[in-house]
């Protein structure tokens, strides 16, 4: 029988019954200030961390956690700091897809649990702003999640740079999270879609789009 975890703790509440967290942020640094007690009491407790960021950022990302009292090099070196880039993970071999990406994923898991108790994933979105096929497809990927991760106990946030994403797509990906982080604070999201409804819309979505572009094109009577 598996040790019993203890809660995770994050942005000020304590995660109950689901793990897969939105996180809005206007800076790095607002960014580092309430998510780095959450990477230090999952390093205290002998988690693993699995963070995917900007391979341009992996300097600063290693020494604010080692700021924020982890011990980087032994972490990295014992496996349980896993630091990606996005080339290796949502991109790799030049495209993002949505279900390799999940794949991948659960082998994260799976193969982590002999050694981890939990693991708490964080990435990064904003690979899914290049240019590369498939990034568009970041929302699908975002409510299949919402599938898989409640067969697990690990600790999934997904951090999105206001500045960057359009309105259109926060909303999207609002509605993709059951719990959210906006202004440093962790709650309940009241516009989370479950995925059967969600993925209908989408469905819906693009069939309208195919329909319009048809009709843009189809020559005038």
């Amino acid at each position: 029988m598996s040790a019993k975890l203890d809660p995770v703790r994050l942005a000020g509440r304590t995660l109950s019954n689901t793990n897969h967290i939105c996180a809005f942020f206007n800076s790095p640094e607002e960014q580092y200030k309430v998510l780095m007690p959450f990477f230090k009491d999952g390093y205290d407790q002998g988690e693993m961390l699995f963070h995917v960021v900007d391979s341009r950022l992996h300097k600063d990302h290693r020494c604010a956690c080692q700021q924020g009292g982890i011990d980087v090099d032994a972490a990295e070196a014992s496996g349980q700091l896993l630091l990606n880039d996005w080339e290796s993970t949502y991109l790799r071999d030049g495209y993002f897809d949505v279900d390799r990406m999940i794949r991948t994923l659960e082998d994260t898991l799976a193969s982590s649990r002999d050694r981890f108790p939990r693991v708490r994933v964080t990435g990064n979105m904003e690979w899914a702003l290049e240019t590369a096929p498939g990034v568009k497809d970041v929302i699908e990927y975002e409510a299949k999640l919402n599938y898989m991760l409640p067969r697990y106990a690990d600790a999934f946030v997904c951090v999105y740079d206001l500045n960057r994403h359009s309105g259109s797509v926060v909303m999207d990906i609002l509605r993709t999270h059951p719990m959210v982080i906006i202004a440093g604070v962790l709650q309940e999201n009241p516009l989370y879609v479950p995925p059967d409804e969600f993925m209908e819309h989408l469905r819906q979505r693009k069939v309208g789009k195919e329909q319009g572009a048809t009709e843009a094109t189809a020559p005038a009577a």
